[in-house]
């Protein structure tokens, strides 16, 4: 059977999306001004790597992102690692986010922050520029200078965005984690970059409780010896604010700062704007800086041109600000749209409480994750039969491969109408390099597309293109949100071994892609995670896609275990609620595995654990159970797990099942 017969179409485009859609908008516009003419979006994907320093250019225009001194170029070095973007810029990326603040759009709402322990907090663009300046005042007054790290422990909600503008503008680096981090964990990220400033949440409230953070977070900042400031947030209304010399409450700055203007100081083009962190779950984080002009600009096409978000619009993505999709959701800011921010449980008070956000929000943009979509199917939710959806256009899923089955789901009870755009990148480049556009069809259990300007392949473990197979997802050329550098890394090294080592001068990203012959894209999981039963390569998630479409399993994991110079897959199951490992059950999953992907997936063990360990992000921990049972002595950093019990359990039965090494 093949790729295409496999990949039925789900939904295809309108006339209108064709033309009406700003991506439709901007190849008209290029077409217009001499560019093309483009026959399709595999046409225009292809002019944009091929004329690569015109169209970011064109983007940049299009897009109407604003700089103080325009570049002398796009592109001074195509040297990778080490490109070097729009040298001679000057520009300001707080400016960007709020450039519709003022005149006709100032009005507006900005942000809607929703969350468990407050009511919901509505603000205009106006009040958010101007609490912005205030803040900006604040953090001066103690003397946050330029190139200082202003770090937040907040919830996804209105004073992050405020927080991390008020950076922005006066040019320190804005870096993030959530409140519900340990805080030796919060050490391991803060504790590389030494902040000045720090923003924290009093606590936070999840799935119906709440959870006091005080005296944990008077502990971080005694760990943090380089602040200078510490503004607490009354997330906990009834909670008394963190204690400490050092801390202002959050109204108290912003009373200080009143009527203080943003400066919108402006900065080089690889000034750094953010740090992100690796998960950590296999030593301390990586810090990963990334510059302002590169990922601005990135952003916008994502954005306005592959999601076709604009000051019309809604946009509401469930994360929260320990996960590089806070920034993403952050930066919809420069398309004029308003910021739906949900900071709490997916699941509280129900499975359906998003779905009804989305409905009373009018929310045109719905962002969340594949685990929460196939959640959604096995509670049999129906949102578009019992809500009015109307308003949704587009719906956003990341953090795993999505599974055909989810497709079904989301296209019969889900949100039938909606563009379902699966996209795909990472923290690395706080963006994507596959995903969606209004310009393709959607097919069932694809990704749609190769994004504009990216230069996204699959190489063979020779460094050379493959065809109609499987590989490394590789990027062949410069994208501009490619990190500057990782913190603390002075001759680069680290960054090198990273991303450059597997195929010298081509970005190596880490996961294991199929390109389809109608330009869709299957992700089979990290690269770093595949299995080799027999020499055979295959992705974790071509055993999830069976796995967890069977409603007696919860949850699943697959690793390879090396034994005898070979590879034997183990699977590990949670068992549904009143659900347990049966010898029906075993036959099923061996079945519906052989018989959905091969008798080479097929594990040799399956063994029922009580839970699978996440990151706190969201994606299953493969590599830590990896190394766990094929008896590596590195330690792993439990504090970077959102449920580091999940592996003791499962070192308990492995053990039990004889599966640990000497076992």
């Amino acid at each position: 059977m093949s790729t295409t017969e496999q990949s039925p179409v789900v939904w295809s485009p309108s006339e209108a999306v064709l033309t009406k859609s700003r991506m439709g908008r901007f190849k008209a516009w290029l077409e217009e001004q001499g560019h093309g003419p483009f026959a399709d979006y595999y046409a225009l994907h292809q002019w944009s790597i091929d004329e690569l320093e015109t169209f970011w250019a064109k983007v940049w225009d299009y897009c109407g992102l604003v700089c103080d001194t325009p570049a002398e170029r796009i592109l001074g070095s195509r040297a990778m690692p080490g490109a070097e973007w729009f040298p001679g810029m000057k520009l300001n990326f707080a400016a960007n986010l709020l450039r519709l603040a003022d005149g006709d759009h100032a009005n507006r709402e900005a942000v809607v922050a929703y969350c468990e322990t407050r009511p919901v907090l509505r603000r205009s663009y106006a009040e958010l520029k101007a609490d912005v300046g205030a803040l900006e005042a604040f953090l001066r007054s103690r003397n946050i200078q330029s190139g200082d790290r202003v770090a937040g422990v907040v919830t996804n909600g209105y004073e992050a965005m405020v927080g991390m503008l008020a950076a922005t503008s006066l040019g320190a680096i804005w870096s993030s984690a959530s409140p519900d981090f340990g805080v030796g964990a919060i050490l391991d990220r803060f504790g590389q970059i030494e902040p000045a400033a720090l923003i924290a949440v009093n606590g936070y409230g999840y799935g119906g409780k709440v959870f006091a953070r005080q005296q944990e977070f008077a502990e971080l900042i005694a760990g943090l010896p380089s602040l200078k400031a510490v503004v607490s947030v009354q997330q906990l209304p009834d909670q008394a604010p963190i204690d400490g010399d050092l801390v202002t409450p959050w109204d108290q700055a912003l009373a200080a700062g009143a009527g203080q203007a943003p400066s919108f100081t402006p900065q080089d083009p690889d000034h750094p704007v953010y740090i992100l962190y690796s998960s950590g779950t296999t030593g301390k984080p990586k810090c990963i800086v990334h510059g302002t002009a590169g990922l601005l600009v990135n952003h916008a096409k994502e954005l306005m041109l592959q999601g076709d978000v604009g000051p019309d619009d809604r946009f509401l993505y469930f994360t929260t600000c320990g996960w590089m999709m806070w920034n993403w959701q952050a930066s919809a800011l420069m398309t004029g749209a308003a910021v739906i921010t949900v900071d709490g449980s997916p699941g509280y008070p129900s499975l359906n409480a998003l779905w009804q956000t989305v409905a009373e929000e009018k929310v045109s943009h719905f962002g969340t994750s594949a685990r929460f979509l196939a959640g959604c199917r096995k509670a049999e939710l129906r949102p578009a039969k019992d809500l009015d959806l109307g308003a949704l256009r587009v719906l956003f899923s990341t953090g795993s491969p999505l599974l055909p089955e989810d497709y079904d789901w989301v296209y019969s009870d889900g949100a039938p109408n909606v563009l379902l755009g699966s996209i795909a990148g990472g923290t690395d480049i706080c963006g994507c390099f596959v995903g969606a556009t209004p310009l393709l069809a959607v097919r069932r259990g694809e990704i749609q597309c190769r994004f504009l300007g990216v230069d996204a392949v699959a190489y063979g473990d020779d460094g050379q293109p493959v065809t109609g197979g499987r590989g490394e997802l590789v990027c062949r050329q410069p994208l501009p949100s490619m990190p500057v550098s990782f913190w603390d890394d002075a001759d680069g090294a680290r960054y090198r071994a990273a991303y450059f080592e597997t195929f010298p001068g081509v970005w190596a990203h880490g996961d294991f892609i199929e390109f389809t012959e109608h330009g869709g894209a299957i992700i089979y999981g990290r690269s770093d995670a595949t299995l080799n039963p027999g020499g055979v390569r295959i992705g974790t998630a071509e055993i999830y896609r069976q796995v967890e479409t069977i409603a007696e399993v919860k949850d699943s994991l697959v690793v390879g275990r090396q034994i005898d110079g070979d590879v034997e897959v183990v699977l590990l199951v949670v068992p549904a609620e009143g659900q347990a490992i049966t010898d029906d059950l075993l036959k099923l999953l061996r079945t519906r595995i052989r018989e959905g992907a091969s008798p080479r997936h097929v594990p040799k063990h399956i063994v029922d654990v009580a839970d699978i360990p996440y990151t706190r992000s969201g994606k299953k921990v493969e590599l830590a159970v990896a190394r766990l049972i094929n008896g590596s002595t590195k330690a792993d950093n439990r504090d970077a797990l959102a449920n580091p019990e999940a592996l003791d359990h499962i070192r308990d039965r492995l053990a039990q099942a004889k599966l640990l090494p000497g076992g």
